[in-house]
């Protein structure tokens, strides 16, 4: 019989031998063959610091029957279309996660999609993002926002979720089958790093393209082709910079910082509607310091990676303040995508192995605060506030200490903030110094202004996932229905699917 155990507890230096051992010491039959260990879930316990325990679930073979649960792998099946070459070829813009396995799952179901991306191909885009962080100019079309791979090959590769969803089991086995650490499979916090995310990325588009699949390149989603059958709008074909595609089928993967896009499709009337979002800084310490916060002892982070947090407080008034995007060993990073604004964001590589951490520190902004009703208006705010920051950092990022920020009215970080914004953080800090010992430092350093860790905007979508407009799906992150790699990922899974059984 193939078994599932949960809560073994182990050293931090077990190996399989101990894991075997541990396993019959649980079930209380030290004379049980057992056999096929497989780890599903690996986490770490540190709440007796520095006695740091790593805790498992296992799968594995026993010749006894027992009473446990019967281990269940969970398998995602693919839907295959019964006739792959009748009707137009979809179109996905956007070859972020989520257009990316929107891609994926029409190209497996041989419907052969046409990807367009306005950003270029990962080897393009790196080479002019690094430039841009040199010094250089700022491509608007090509940067951390835009290009292949999406706003997350530019991040940790963290793949946490609060979703429950088969489809991320076939996430995870395309991400390790491209190149991916097998220990996606079975880490708590699952990250892969932007240095491995850009092989991967090319790797799953070659797929698309060998299963029939077409990537553009340099192609901008500029208008869509509308006709009236009976009482409702159908979609005719997509207008772009390089010529125009008929389909009757659009998957709109654009991301949240699209905001051209957003424009055009509020012009086609396309219902959409304000979405509350957060503002903040990226603030950074020195890895040891979190290590130590959270191991006890430092030197276990050799053995146990990084050690990262996650934080939150709720201020007197109602507003939330947490940290968000956590890298440890990590670097803040300019993330802009367009010109004249400052715009923040971190990253991390496989290897975590910078001597700091960082991690978003965000305030609630409620669509109260946007100052209009019209449903691009939190965009016109998170613009304000970019161009704000530019300026204050003099066309660099703003950044100084926590401690200047604190007590400093006329501090660059602060005054690139909206009031209620600062005013949250400075509550919330020592709060938090409180549950990680350091966080609060004066020293600790703030980088402004965090801006895009979700869309401040949502584009309706019925049960059906389209539009008002019938074969428009609005899918991933920018039309508010995703937050980050997996779960956006998932979401175009599932318009991928709605796509083929509509057919």
């Amino acid at each position: 019989m193939r078994y599932r155990i949960h809560q073994i507890k182990l050293n931090t230096d077990a190996n399989h031998e101990d894991f075997e051992k541990a396993i019959r010491k649980k079930i209380k039959r030290r004379d049980a063959k057992i056999w096929d260990v497989v780890i599903v879930k690996e986490s770490i316990d540190a709440r007796k610091k520095p006695d740091v325990k790593l805790v498992y679930t296992f799968d594995f073979s026993c010749d006894l029957k027992l009473p446990l649960d019967e281990a269940k792998a969970t398998h995602y099946e693919n839907i295959v279309k019964k006739n792959p070459d009748a009707g137009k070829r979809p179109v996905i813009a956007g070859f972020g996660p989520c257009g990316m396995f929107a891609g994926l799952i029409l190209a497996e179901a041989g419907m052969k999609p046409i990807i367009i991306e306005r950003g270029q191909s990962v080897d393009k885009r790196m080479a002019a993002v690094q430039a841009f962080w040199e010094g250089g100019k700022l491509d608007p079309e090509s940067n951390v926002q835009f290009g292949e791979g999406g706003a997350g090959t530019f991040s940790d590769g963290k793949l946490t979720t609060g979703i429950k969803d088969s489809r991320i089991s076939k996430v995870i086995e395309e991400l390790v089958e491209a190149g991916a650490q097998e220990e996606i499979r079975y880490k708590q916090k699952p990250h892969i790093g932007t240095d491995k995310l850009v092989d991967i990325v090319k790797s799953i588009r070659q797929k698309i393209e060998a299963l029939g699949g077409e990537v553009r390149f340099e192609t901008r989603l500029e208008n869509i082709v509308t006709e009236e059958i009976g009482s409702r709008k159908v979609l005719k074909a997509v207008e772009t910079n390089c010529g125009t595609i008929e389909t009757d089928d659009l998957v709109l993967a654009i991301g949240h910082s699209a905001r051209d896009t957003f424009k055009m499709l509020y012009d086609n009337r396309l219902p959409m509607e304000q979405k509350p979002f957060s503002i903040g800084v990226r603030i950074e310490h020195p890895q040891e310091v979190i290590n130590k916060a959270q191991y006890g002892e430092p030197v276990l982070a050799e053995v146990l990676g990084a050690a990262d947090y996650k934080l939150n407080h709720r201020c007197e008034n109602g507003r939330g303040v947490y940290t968000f995007c956590m890298c440890p060993g990590g670097h803040v990073i300019n993330a802009s995508s367009e010109e004249n604004t400052a715009v923040t964001n971190g990253m991390s590589n496989s290897a975590r192995d910078s001597e700091y951490a960082n991690s978003g520190l965000l305030v609630d902004v409620r669509t109260d605060d946007f100052g209009s009703t019209h449903p691009l208006a939190g965009i016109e705010f998170q613009r304000k506030y970019e161009r704000l920051a530019y300026e204050m950092g003099g066309g660099r990022l703003p950044s100084s200490t926590y401690g200047s920020f604190r007590d400093r009215d006329d501090d660059i970080v602060r005054k690139s903030l909206p009031g209620f914004a600062s005013e949250a953080i400075i509550e919330a800090m020592p709060s938090l110094g409180r549950k990680l010992k350091g966080f609060d430092s004066d020293d600790a350093i703030m980088t402004a202004v965090e801006t895009r860790s979700s869309s401040p905007v949502r584009i309706k979508r019925g049960e059906d996932f389209q539009t008002s407009v019938a074969g428009i799906y609005p899918a991933g992150e920018g039309p508010g229905y995703a937050g980050g790699i997996m779960s956006a990922a998932v979401d175009g899974i599932k318009v991928a699917e709605k796509i083929i059984l509509k057919l």
